[in-house]
This record gives C-alpha cells, structure tokens and sequence, in this order.
C-alpha cells in the first residue's frame, strides 16, 4: 500500500489530484474553526468546556452531530451544519425514488435524469439547511444547545450589541447555511478533479479531526493503560470492519452466443457482486435518528427542575439512556429492521433478472425470468442477515464503551459505530480508486 502512495506522487496527474484534495480539505478546515458573525468564540469555548467538565452532561442529541461537522457545530461556525444536511437530503429522494414516478422515471434516463435528481437534492439540501440552522441558532439563544449546561450569552442579545435581533438571527442562518452550500460545492471540486468521492471524504476529514482531540481527553481522564488498551481494541474492531466490507457473494453469470449482423457476442463469464454489507452505513443513521426523538423531545418537557413527569421520567431512564438495555437492545433491533429496509428498496432482483434476460444472460443451473429474481432474494436475504447483525453489533460498541467508562462524552468516540464504518469505508474507496489509476498507467507503458 505504501509503495502505491509513493508511485501515486511520482506520477503527476495524480499527484495534482492528491494535492487538490488536500488543498480543498484544508479549506474545508478552515471554515469549520470559523467563526459565524456574532458568535462569542471564547464563550463558546467556555461551555464546551464546562459541558464536557460536568459529569455525565454530555450534549446529548448533538453529540453525534457534532463528530459529523468536525467540532464545528457546537462553535458555531461558518461550517456549523456540516455535511449532514447533504446526506439527509440524499436519503429523502433514494426514498421518495421509490414512491414518486417521476422520479424513477429520472433515474432512468441516465445522466441527464440523474443530474435533475442531483439538482433537486442541493435544493432540498439548502431547505433542511434553512430549517437546522434557524434551530441551532434558537437553542443556542436559549442555552440549550450544550445540554445541561445553561451557557445563554453565546449569542449576544440586540441590548448588548444594538443590533436588532432579527437582523442578528437572520445573518446567522444565511450564513450558515451559504456554508453548507459551499461545502457541497467542495465535495463536488473533489470528485471531480480530486481523488474518491468528495462529500465521503469531507465527512472522513470531520470524524479524523476529533481523533487528538478524545484521544489526549481518554488520556488525561482514564490514563495511558486505558488509552492504549482503547487503541488496541480499536485496531481490532477496524480489522474486523475491513474484513466485512471487502466480503461479498459473487453470483455467476453466463451469456449465450448471440449473433448480431456478422458479429458473435456473448459466450462470457461474469459475476454479480452482492456485499455482505450492502446497505452501508444508512441503517445506522436511521437507527441512531430514531432513538435521538425521545432525547429531542426530553429537552422540550424539561422545565428546568430535572423531574419530567412518570412518563418521561422512564422515557429518559430507558430509552433515552444510551446505558439502559431497552435503549440497547432497540437500537440492535431498529438496525437490523432498517437494513433489510433499506436493501428492499435499493435492489430489486426482479429488476436485475429481467436485465439479464433480456442480454441473454442467465445463473448457471437457474432458469432465467422470476425462478433467477426468487434466487437472487433468496441469497440476498441471508446475507443481508449476516451484515445487519455486523452492522447492529460495530453499532452498539460504544454504548458498552460507556458503561465501562461511566461517562457520556465517550459515547461516539471516533473508533466506535458510525464513525469507524464511514471511516474505513471511505479509506478503502479512497485507496481502491489510487490503484485502479495506477494499474491503468502501468498497462498503458505495458502495451506501448
């Protein structure tokens, strides 16, 4: 792997393409420590402070929100929102896809379809970007926003400053959500003159960011056996995420002869990649964004006097408590619930076995037509069971992390859950795409 970065540099096509990418990243940085008009920088800095001083405070609903943005949602920043408005977006039209006939009548048309879809997406993007920031800013005005620390001058009021607060409020929606705009636009520099997906890659730039940052906290908090036993434990869990993504059951496929004109085509040998885990990481956003409603909704009863009542009293006792095993056990559930979900809408085996029909292509010892279809759903059930209990299991890791702990902070450290299955799935794109460029010029100096 090494030696193909080092020829990566030596050749210099891709070494621009590297030199962007970083470049953009750098950017990317840049404005996710900036600052958004208005903002107290250093007040900010003080209530992250004492929130994660506080034991068990925590930011709770946010916590997760904030490893995605790289720290920057909870400074306010220009890059406040991050990337997650862009992925909402994404997954509301690969949902509505399925419903509205419209829009799969785009998906196939091709380019020109998906290009109208990638359009109404950025609209739907900036929407959501309107509808987040006008809801950070209102929590951030409120103290709410840092959980149960009451942190209310983060935002000066229009006594303070003379400024109307409309006007103040007003400046910092726009420009938080001018700079999820620009992030998109950057995401879409790096797929197109960068190396691997741009958005994967602002989103693995987010997550690597915090990596000092809990690593020096684990550190001065647990100790260093602590922190290398951690280290050691989060080798381990990356080798095994490894190992899952790159499984996959191959399905043969065969092409009878076909005589077009004077020309023979077919009489080839192909196969159809099914991957272990062939929903991603959707699953667990899923999972995760339902079981963050009762914590959303917790921070709405709350009067302030810690008690909310039976009902929610056992809503935040269980099911909002990432330590209780209903919380536990319910997100293992909702996991493997939305991975055989999500996998039922975004591959269709009857679609695929009419495709391979109609190019003469079949399964060894499978007629073709619906006998090919109910084979296909046959060994894509069972592996989808393998992936969501991988899936359920990578998830759930860092709510036992917690209980060992005792501490709230720890409950999306960068190598548990979501984050070291984006990590390491956009590292192996990212890499997968480096030696495919590679290979090519080496057979290209090959045939000359």
């Amino acid at each position: 792997m090494l030696s193909a970065f080092v020829n990566a540099f030596r050749t210099p096509d891709l070494r621009k393409k590297i030199l962007f990418t970083i470049f953009i990243i750098g950017v990317y940085r840049l404005g996710a420590n900036l600052p958004s008009p208005g903002v107290s920088y250093d007040r900010v800095q003080e209530c992250v402070a004492l929130a994660e001083a506080q034991e068990g405070a925590g930011m709770g609903v946010f916590t997760l929100l904030n490893l995605f943005s790289g720290g920057a949602l909870l400074q306010l920043s220009v890059f406040a929102l991050g990337i997650m408005p862009y992925i909402t977006a994404s997954i509301i039209m690969q949902l509505l896809r399925v419903v509205v006939p419209r829009l799969e009548l785009l998906q196939k048309e091709g380019q020109a379809g998906q290009a109208k879809i990638t359009q109404y997406t950025r609209y739907l993007t900036l929407g959501l970007a309107i509808l987040q920031s006008s809801a950070y800013v209102a929590l951030a005005r409120s103290g709410q926003l840092f959980g149960n620390v009451t942190c209310p001058d983060v935002i000066p009021s229009s006594i303070d400053t003379g400024i109307a607060d409309w006007l103040l409020v007003g400046t910092l929606v726009i420009t938080m959500t001018a700079g999820t705009g620009v992030i998109m636009w950057l995401g879409e520099l790096i797929t197109e003159r960068g190396i691997g997906n741009g958005m994967s890659t602002l989103i693995f730039v987010s997550i690597a960011a915090q990596l000092p940052t809990e690593g020096w906290r684990i550190m001065q908090s647990e100790g260093a056996a602590a922190f290398i036993a951690l280290i050691g434990i989060a080798i381990l869990i990356i080798t095994a995420v490894v190992f899952m993504e790159l499984g996959q059951r191959r399905i043969p496929v065969q092409y009878a002869k076909r005589m077009i004109g004077r020309r023979m085509y077919g009489n080839t040998s192909t196969y159809i990649p099914l991957k272990i885990n062939q929903a991603g990481v959707i699953p667990v956003i899923f999972a995760s964004s339902m079981l963050y409603l009762p914590q959303l909704a917790l921070q709405f009863v709350d009067d302030g006097t810690g008690d909310y009542g039976p009902f929610w009293n056992w809503v935040a006792n269980n099911i909002a408590l990432p330590t209780s095993p209903i919380y536990i056990v319910s997100y293992f559930l909702l996991i493997i619930f939305f991975t055989y979900f999500y996998v039922s809408i975004t591959f269709n085996p009857t679609d695929v076995a009419d495709n391979m029909k109609k190019y003469g292509g079949f399964v060894p010892g499978i007629r073709p037509g619906k006998p090919t279809a109910d084979y296909l759903d046959f060994v894509l059930s069972r592996i989808t069971l393998a992936g969501s209990l991988y899936l359920a299991v990578i998830a759930v890791l860092p709510n036992f992390f917690f209980i060992y702990l005792n501490d709230q902070q720890y409950i999306n450290f960068p190598f548990g859950g979501t984050a070291v299955l984006i990590m390491v799935g956009v590292g192996l794109e990212s890499v997968k795409q480096i030696e495919s460029q590679l290979m090519q010029r080496n057979y290209e100096g090959f045939l000359r």
